[in-house]
């Protein structure tokens, strides 16, 4: 491999933040899983770059041991080289995880155009709903959010509810907890919203039913 640094140092200037996604699908102990790892040491060495890499059970797939035999942990460079950050679910079992989650939605409220997109649509009205379907997961709660103004657009409603997101069905783990987070809010046992003016809106979040 030739040597690219000069060019990649005058286009940069300073340090710069690189993402890797998916490194899950790295096996490190097949030997292309252990060839792409080691390319990743390169760029990590020649390149004023700081990597973040970014998958799902990163440790249990031994990407942090390097796949190396038990014993033999110690000489995983891997090991040494990264700094482990765990990113938690959504949760809205504390005030403080349903300010969070309320705030992600006022996010997301924000961005959507959709002609009937008002204040409260998403944050307020299906703030426990949301939750239910998409059980605190980003990635679930956007596949819902998405495929649901698609279908209020092709059914000219131009709104999101929960009627209209009751005929939209999510990923295989969301839809498996469904029912059972949709039970713990129609009870009582859980809410979405947080208490008092932090709440923001006074909007009344509808009854979640199983849909």
């Amino acid at each position: 491999m030739r040597d690219v640094k000069p060019q990649v140092g005058d286009q940069t200037g300073e340090p710069t933040v690189g993402k890797v996604d998916d490194v899950h699908f790295l096996d490190p102990r097949r030997r292309d899983g252990r060839d792409v790892a080691n390319h990743f040491k390169y760029l990590a060495n020649t390149f004023p770059v700081t990597f973040i890499y970014v998958g799902v059970g990163l440790e249990r797939r031994d990407l942090v041991s390097e796949g190396l035999a038990a014993g033999e942990e110690e000489l995983a460079q891997n090991a040494r080289r990264w700094t482990t950050l765990g990113v938690d679910p959504f949760e809205v079992g504390t005030e403080d995880g349903r300010r969070t989650w309320r705030q992600l939605l006022l996010a997301i409220e924000k961005d959507l155009i959709l002609a009937g997109n008002r204040p409260g649509m998403v944050a307020d009205d299906l703030a426990g709903y949301l939750f239910a379907r998409s059980t605190g997961h980003f990635a679930s709660l956007m596949t819902l959010i998405t495929r649901g103004c698609r279908r209020a657009i092709r059914t000219g409603t131009e709104e999101l509810t929960r009627d209209l997101l009751d005929q939209v069905r999510n990923d295989a783990a969301a839809e498996a907890a469904r029912q059972e987070l949709l039970a713990a809010f129609d009870t009582g046992k859980l809410r979405a919203r947080p208490a008092g003016p932090a709440a923001g809106s006074t909007a009344s979040e509808p009854v979640a039913a199983a849909g």
